[in-house]
């Protein structure tokens, strides 16, 4: 668990609040069953270990990305890759951060 989670979350919370408004997808890394248990509504399952060889598509969509999973420790692993490869992307940490303002 990481303190920037616990600490960060008013500017987190109003980031995830622009990025929606401004037409964001959501992409859960989590794996299939787990996003089948629960998930952001729209969101796209994109399981973590399959997102180097989705980059590409997720460019293609022409939108800032949240990603999200179950805890924040994973889609910080994608945030953070996607940036690298020139994708606007914040880290939504929990799927439930980012269901609150869409489901």
């Amino acid at each position: 668990m990481s303190f920037f989670g616990l600490f960060g979350g008013g500017n987190e919370e109003s980031s995830i609040e622009e990025y929606l408004k401004e037409g964001a997808v959501v992409i859960d890394v989590r794996t299939v069953e787990e996003y089948q248990s629960g998930h952001v509504n729209g969101s796209k399952n994109i399981v973590l270990n399959t997102i180097p060889t989705k980059v590409a598509a997720i460019k293609a969509m022409n939108k800032k990305v949240i990603a999200v999973c179950r805890s924040g420790a994973r889609s910080g692993q994608a945030t953070a890759f996607l940036k690298q490869n020139g994708i606007d992307v914040i880290n939504g940490g929990p799927w439930q951060n980012v269901a609150k303002f869409v489901n």
